[in-house]
């Protein structure tokens, strides 16, 4: 094969490359198809229901492990996963209760006040 047909092929290659891979820079970074529902989970289980629910878990599986009297290894392990369920999703409600709150990502170009202004402390 000559120089120029290897040279020919190789431009060829490039520029068909570099059409096929156009769609893919050209992304916007949307939404993907699974952020709608993950975030109505999300939602779903740190609302005020879900803290009821957990705490009602808590109390239930509690009592039931606590006065259930002979319990069969079955519902003793049952009433396990009905309890730790009940403590992960009322763990946000148990975190809120210490004054704890998530982290916050500030925006581009937010002018926000430093730590040191808040709490009284001058320069």
């Amino acid at each position: 094969m000559s120089r120029k047909a290897l040279l020919a092929r190789m431009v060829l290659a490039s520029v068909v490359g570099a059409a096929l891979s156009h769609p893919a820079f050209a992304s916007s970074g949307g939404s993907l198809p699974w952020e709608g529902p993950l975030q109505q989970i999300q939602q779903s289980i740190t609302g005020p229901v879900a803290g009821f629910i957990a705490l009602a878990a808590v109390a239930v599986a509690g009592g039931m492990l606590i006065f259930g009297g002979e319990l069969n290894d079955f519902a003793r392990r049952l009433m396990y996963v009905v309890l730790v369920a009940g403590i992960l999703l009322g763990a946000t409600q148990i975190v809120a209760l210490f004054g704890a709150t998530g982290a916050s990502i500030g925006i581009a170009g937010d002018e926000s006040t430093p730590a040191s202004d808040r709490a009284g402390v001058e320069r």
